[in-house]
């Protein structure tokens, strides 16, 4: 696969209407799209845009995937 910025754009677009239009989570909308493109969760990582990256990355914070990020120093 030819990763190209029209490729990026109509990747990220197809995941954020499924979940526009089918609710859900961003995880979950991507890696069917990896099953229904049948490519690797690595290389749809490349074609997703920043705000769906970051959407990403609060999922995974709020499931405890990822650490939380905290910007409070400690008291």
């Amino acid at each position: 696969m030819i990763i190209t910025d029209e490729v990026k754009r109509v990747f990220s677009r197809e995941v954020e209407n499924h979940v526009i239009v089918g609710g859900g989570k961003y995880i979950d909308a991507v890696l069917l799209k990896c099953d229904e493109y049948e490519i690797e969760p690595q290389v749809a990582a490349k074609l997703l845009s920043r705000p769906i990256v970051e959407k990403l990355q609060i999922e995974g914070q709020d499931i405890n995937l990822l650490p939380k990020e905290t910007n409070q120093l400690p008291v």
